[in-house]
C-alpha cells in the first residue's frame, strides 16, 4: 500500500481540520499548508511548512497564485514506479506529496447570498484547488486525495492502524474527488449562464428552464424494484423537500409505486389551506375532502370510493391526531404522509408493523422531468392559479353560492386526476371520479358509475374543454347542476347552449389541467 509521509492541506471548510491534522502528525506525516489553513494549524500547536517555502515564491495576486508551481504539481503527479519520474524529482529537488487535503471556495454559498455582486462570484471561482484535486485524483495509485471532511475520521483510523491507506480507499477517494470538481464546475456554469458581466446573480423563477439539462442528485436509497419486480429502481434526492426528502418514521421499506402515489397525494393535499385529506390509488385520487377537522375530512374523502381506498396511500395537510389515526387504522393503507403525527397517532398507527409513516418537510417548486426514448421532457409545475373572481360565467344561470364553493373545490382536485378527467363533487368532497379515459364522455360515465354517494345536486369539473355537448348532457343525466371547465372548444357555443337547455350553471376558467 502507498505510504503517506507528506500531506498538503488547503481548505475552505475547516470542519474537523485540526483533529485530522493531529492524527496525520501522530502517524509521522509532515504537513504542508497555505494561508488561513496554515495559520489555523499553527494556532493549534502543529508544525507546518508553508507552501511558499516549498515553491520559493510568496503567495501573490491576492492569493490567486500560491499552489500553481512545478514543485507542488510535480510532487503530486510523479508516478512512484516510473524511474524517469523519480529521476526528474531528484534532479529538480522536488519532494513527493502523498496526500492532498483540499476543499473549494464556497461558490454556491456566495451565489445564494442576498446582494452578492458579480465580482464576488468571479473571485470565488477556485483555480488552484480544482487543479490540486484533479492532479491527486489522476495519480490516485500513489496519492490520496481528501475532499470531504466527513472522511477524516475513517482515514485517520486507517493510517493509525495500517500506516497506509488501501488501494481501494485511494480509488474511492479519487472517485469522490472527481465528483466534487464536476459538481463545482456545474455550479459555476449554471450560475454564470444566466447573467452578464457586472450583473448580480438572479434566482431563477419557478418557470425558468435550463439551457442544458444537468442533473447531479445523490442516491438516497435503492428500492427493491420498480413498477414491476423485473425492473430495477432507486430514489435520488438532495435535501428535505417534498416526498423525496421526507423522513420515514415507521414501516417497511418504501416501494417505487409507494413513492409515486405519495407524491401525487401530497401535492393534492397541499392545494388546500383547510384541513385536507387526499386518498390516492395508482396516482389517481379515489377520494379527497376538506373539513373543519382532519378526522371529518378523512371520513368524507373515504366515502367517495371506499372500495378503491383499500391498499391506498393517504396524505393529510395537518398534524395527524389521535381521532384521525383511529379512523385510518380501520383501513388497510400502504403509506401515510403528513406534516406531523401526534404521539397518540403514532401509538395507534405503529401497531401496524408494515404501514409506512412519512413526516413531510416543505414542498418547494420543482421542474417536472419525464424521460422519453432518446431524450427528456422538462416542464414547470402546473401551478396556474385561477382566481375565483376571474372565473367567467358563460351560462344564462350563474352558480349559486354553494355551487360556487363546490366548483372551486372541484377545480383544485381535478388538476390532479389523469386525463381525460371528469370529477363530481359537492360540500368540500369528491363524490365520483372518472380518470384516464380516452373519451371525455366516457370519463363522465365512469365518474358516475364509481360514485357510491348520491350525485344529485353535485357539481362537475373537467380538466379540459368539452369537445361536444354530449359530455355536458351526460353529467346532467346523473344529477349534476353546475360545471367548471376551461372552455376554448370550437363547439363552445353548442356546449353552452346544452348547459342552458339543461338548466346547468357553467363557468369557464380559460386554464387547462391535462395530466398525462
Amino acid at each position: 500500500m502507498p505510504t503517506i509521509r507528506r500531506a498538503l492541506l488547503s481548505v475552505t471548510d475547516k470542519t474537523g481540520l485540526v483533529e485530522f491534522a493531529r492524527k496525520l502528525a501522530s502517524c509521522g506525516v509532515s504537513l504542508v499548508s497555505t494561508g488561513g489553513t496554515a495559520r489555523k494549524l499553527r494556532d493549534a500547536g502543529l508544525e507546518v511548512q508553508d507552501v511558499a517555502d516549498v515553491t520559493g515564491f510568496p503567495e501573490m495576486l491576492d492569493g490567486r497564485v500560491k499552489t500553481l508551481h512545478p514543485r507542488i504539481a510535480g510532487g503530486i503527479l510523479a508516478v512512484r514506479s516510473n524511474a524517469e519520474h523519480a529521476s526528474a524529482l531528484a534532479r529538480h529537488e522536488i519532494t513527493r506529496i502523498d496526500m492532498v487535503v483540499v476543499n473549494l471556495y464556497a461558490f454556491e454559498a456566495t451565489a445564494a447570498k442576498e446582494g452578492a455582486s458579480f465580482d464576488e462570484l468571479i473571485e470565488n471561482i477556485d483555480i488552484g484547488g480544482p487543479t490540486l484535486i484533479r492532479a491527486a485524483a489522476k495519480n490516485f495509485s500513489d496519492v490520496a486525495v481528501v475532499t470531504d471532511p466527513s472522511d477524516y475520521p475513517n482515514i485517520g483510523d486507517d493510517l493509525a492502524r495500517d500506516g497506509a491507506l488501501s488501494p481501494a480507499r485511494h480509488w474511492q477517494l479519487a472517485q469522490k474527488a472527481f465528483q466534487a470538481t464536476a459538481a463545482y464546475d456545474r455550479a459555476i456554469a449554471g450560475t454564470l449562464a444566466s447573467i452578464q458581466p457586472g450583473q448580480a446573480p438572479q434566482r431563477p423563477g419557478q418557470d425558468a428552464l435550463p439551457r442544458y439539462l444537468d442533473l447531479h442528485v445523490p442516491l438516497k436509497q435503492s428500492l427493491r424494484y420498480g413498477e414491476n419486480p423485473h425492473q430495477r429502481a432507486a430514489l435520488y434526492s438532495a435535501g428535505r423537500d417534498g416526498i423525496g426528502g421526507a423522513r420515514q418514521l415507521h414501516g417497511k421499506e418504501l416501494s417505487y409505486n409507494n413513492l409515486v402515489d405519495l407524491d401525487a397525494s401530497w401535492l393534492l393535499a397541499s392545494e388546500f389551506e383547510q384541513p385536507a385529506v387526499a386518498i390516492i390509488k395508482h396516482t389517481n385520487p379515489c377520494g379527497c375532502a376538506v373539513a373543519a377537522s382532519l378526522a371529518d375530512a378523512y371520513r368524507k374523502a373515504l366515502e367517495c370510493d371506499p372500495l378503491s381506498a383499500f391498499g391506498s396511500v393517504i396524505a393529510l395537510s395537518r398534524e395527524v391526531d389521535g381521532e384521525t389515526a383511529k379512523e385510518m387504522s380501520k383501513l388497510f393503507v400502504e403509506a401515510i404522509a403528513a406534516t406531523r403525527f401526534s404521539q397518540d397517532a403514532l401509538a395507534l398507527l405503529t401497531k401496524k408493523k408494515n404501514i409506512r409513516l412519512l413526516e413531510m418537510g416543505r414542498t418547494a417548486p420543482c421542474p417536472v422531468l419525464k424521460s422519453i426514448s432518446g431524450g427528456y421532457l422538462v416542464q414547470s409545475e402546473d401551478r396556474a392559479e385561477t382566481s375565483p373572481d376571474k372565473f367567467e360565467v358563460v351560462s344564462a344561470r350563474p352558480p349559486t353560492s354553494s355551487e360556487a364553493d363546490a366548483l372551486r373545490f372541484a377545480w383544485k382536485v381535478v388538476k390532479h386526476v389523469k386525463s381525460n378527467a371528469i370529477l363530481y363533487a359537492r360540500d368540500g368532497r369528491t363524490v365520483g371520479i372518472g380518470a384516464g379515459q380516452m373519451s371525455r364522455v366516457d370519463a363522465a360515465r365512469l365518474g358516475a358509475m364509481k360514485a357510491t354517494l348520491p350525485l344529485e345536486g353535485s357539481v362537475v369539473a373537467s380538466d379540459a374543454f368539452f369537445p361536444f355537448a354530449d359530455g355536458v348532457e351526460e353529467v346532467a343525466k346523473h344529477g349534476a347542476t353546475a360545471v367548471i371547465q376551461p372552455g376554448g372548444s370550437r363547439r363552445d357555443g353548442e356546449v353552452i347552449e346544452a348547459a342552458n337547455r339543461l338548466g346547468l350553471a357553467m363557468v369557464c376558467t380559460r386554464v387547462r389541467h391535462f395530466r398525462h
